[in-house]
């Protein structure tokens, strides 16, 4: 159940997750209640069933974060439409894993650009290496020519002379 647990499957909360503004615990349960709507005994329960996790002050009081209020409204919204406890947590716990594959296949989208990359940089210098082969055959004039694809380098000089007599 890593959804219902709320952030990062930190039950208790901690310092886990304040890097984002929308994870601070700022609410009491008066105000998240009257923020979402709902009884402070509601989110007590839904507290107990394991659908949000508020953090907690030193003095024990629960402390809800905005990404707390906006999950207990996606819990209203889902209570609102028929559906029971266990289907929100079903639904929650979806939710989760729709994210961690979604940031899954970012990553892999990622990895597969990189890896794109070293091929087309592979392939270069394949072709490099397979063009620059040199069998020794030829004087090295020709075979620059050749690699520069200017024309027959028999005979063709390549400062654009008439060849090897001058004329």
């Amino acid at each position: 159940m890593c959804a219902a647990r709320g952030r990062s499957g930190d039950a208790k909360g901690g310092d886990a997750g304040f890097g984002n503004p929308k994870n601070r615990p700022l609410y009491m349960i008066s105000v998240a209640a009257e923020l979402t709507g709902m009884h402070p005994q509601t989110l007590r329960i839904y507290e107990s069933k394991g659908l949000v996790s508020p953090q907690r002050s030193n003095g024990n009081t629960r402390l809800y974060s905005q990404a707390d209020i906006e999950r207990l409204e996606l819990i209203g919204r889902l209570t609102d439409e028929g559906v029971n406890l266990a289907g929100v947590v079903r639904i929650l716990d979806q939710r989760s894993q729709i994210e961690e594959l979604n940031e899954e296949i970012d990553q892999l989208r990622e990895e597969v650009k990189g890896l794109r990359e070293q091929i087309r940089e592979y392939r270069t210098r394949e072709t490099i290496t397979a063009l620059t082969r040199y069998d020794g055959s030829a004087d090295t004039r020709t075979f620059l020519n050749r690699m520069l694809g200017e024309g027959d380098a028999a005979g063709a000089d390549p400062a654009g002379g008439a060849g090897e007599d001058g004329m």
